[in-house]
């Protein structure tokens, strides 16, 4: 094992004692071990090289080709807990591997009516994995376009972790993002809020009276995803955390659209 550690951080893993036990964990025999430590040695994310990864206290299941939660979405799933009901209709809209949804829906209790949608069917391999626990259903297509009509005007949370990295910053990110996870699940197009601004006009009608639309941004682009929410019908307020350097804007179901 000290070899193992001596390796990892020679090659620049900071907490490279834990990720040897990780590894360790994860191999099936010592050629396993030296496989997967290959794989992390060469700069592929840890994650995608044990195959999870921790979200909320939960084990999530990723791997290659895969966008791996960040801890800072765990403020929305915060969030979301503390506006849920139980059996709130929950959709993970932009969902990945699933986490959001999932965590989301382990942390109601009673539970939650869990719908998750993705455009990325290797991503969505693994979110009907991590979504089965909670009965969730799984959805493939762009946005809301793969959507049951049976969904509109039901959905109470929507909760969504969409790509906002503007493209010209992707090549300044670390090099685990930018050359192992999917280019659609980090470029959010020239001011990164490409995508916002399609999901918060398309709001409006899947959501139920009362409803609320959760969506991570950055701080310095908040304003401007504020603006996009207030632009598709919603009445908007931000919540941040310096625990977690996260910042979400939430749009709630304006009166006017109640009358």
């Amino acid at each position: 094992m000290t070899t193992l550690v001596e390796q990892l951080r020679a090659a620049g893993c900071v907490f490279a004692e834990e990720e040897a036990d990780l590894l360790a964990a994860a191999a099936r025999d010592e050629g396993h071990l030296a496989e997967l430590a290959a794989r992390r040695v060469a700069g592929e994310p840890l994650e995608h090289v044990v195959g999870w990864a921790e979200f909320c206290g939960l084990r999530m299941e990723v791997g290659a080709g895969a966008f791996v939660p960040r801890r800072r979405t765990e403020f929305l799933v915060r969030e979301a807990v503390a506006l849920a009901r139980p059996g709130a209709v929950v959709l993970d809209l932009c969902c990945g591997v699933g986490a959001l949804g999932a965590a989301v829906a382990a942390g109601v209790p009673g539970g939650v009516e869990l719908h998750v949608a993705d455009i990325d069917p290797e991503a969505l391999a693994y979110a009907r994995r991590n979504v089965a626990p909670y009965g969730g259903s799984v959805w493939e297509g762009d946005l809301y376009g793969p959507l049951p009509a049976s969904l509109r005007g039901r959905v109470d949370l929507l909760v969504v972790n969409a790509p906002y990295v503007p493209t010209e910053e992707i090549g300044f990110m670390p090099s685990e993002a930018r050359d192992h996870e999917p280019l659609v699940s980090l470029d959010g197009g020239a001011d990164g809020l490409d995508i916002h601004r399609r999901v918060a006009a398309g709001a409006l009608p899947w959501l139920a009276p009362g409803g609320r639309l959760l969506i991570e941004t950055s701080a310095r682009q908040c304003p401007s995803t504020a603006e996009a929410l207030t632009a598709g019908g919603l009445s908007t307020r931000v919540a941040t955390s310096e625990e977690f350097w996260a910042t979400v804007v939430v749009g709630d179901v304006a009166s006017s659209c109640l009358q």
